[in-house]
């Protein structure tokens, strides 16, 4: 397994060489790529419902949520792992959301929810939280990293055009900074790969300290 350092750190005898990525997502499959960490998908079973991890809770904040849902994803698939008798490898969870102030906002649910979230980013600062979650048989290691963002104010025209090309649904905060809402996006303060999905300085940390 090769980390985001000049040296690689070779794995030791009788230990696996990957980690267990539990995420569809293919922006994280790329950002591990990036930093030339193996991965195999380890994805929910069809009985599994994925969204009701992502549930806010009552009064929940930021922080606590984006935690939460990842330790409960990272506890999820090691569950599945156990299941299905697969090497006994880390596993790499992680969840994003975007927040102004104490209100979050996830994945819209449809067009007019996107061009909602959208206009409530327009002309302001946001955050981008991202916690990971690095679980092994013997100990879970969890960090979170915090982004701002700053919206330039948007006319509906873009708004309803950025909408119809689809690329703001699955994402939280209904863009994608990859994507082209790179062109909305005035300034940031933080890590770009963590607005993006996984934060890879804590990501490269976390991993190896489950070496």
């Amino acid at each position: 397994m090769t980390h985001a350092s000049d040296a690689t750190t070779p794995a030791r005898a009788n230990e696996p060489d990957f980690v267990w990525l539990a995420s569809r997502s293919p922006r994280r499959q790329e950002l591990l790529r990036q930093i030339g960490v193996s991965f195999r998908l380890l994805v929910s079973d069809d009985h599994e419902d994925d969204e009701a991890l992502e549930l806010p809770l009552p009064g929940e904040s930021p922080t606590r949520y984006v935690e939460r849902v990842a330790r409960a994803k990272a506890a999820a698939a090691r569950a599945r792992l156990l299941r299905r008798g697969g090497p006994d490898a880390p596993v790499l969870a992680s969840d994003t959301t975007v927040a102004i102030g104490g209100r979050m906002y996830g994945k819209p649910v449809d067009a007019a929810d996107a061009r909602r979230i959208l206009g409530e980013l327009s002309g302001r600062t946001h955050r981008v939280l991202t916690a990971v979650v690095v679980a092994t048989a013997r100990r879970e290691s969890v960090t979170t990293q915090v982004s701002r963002v700053r919206i330039a104010r948007l006319r509906a025209g873009e708004i309803d055009a950025y909408v119809a090309s689809g690329e703001p649904f699955g994402k939280a905060g209904a863009y994608a900074i990859q994507g082209a809402a790179a062109r909305f996006v005035r300034r940031i303060e933080g890590s770009h790969s963590g607005i993006m999905g996984l934060p890879l300085y804590e990501t490269a940390r976390l991993l190896r300290r489950a070496r």
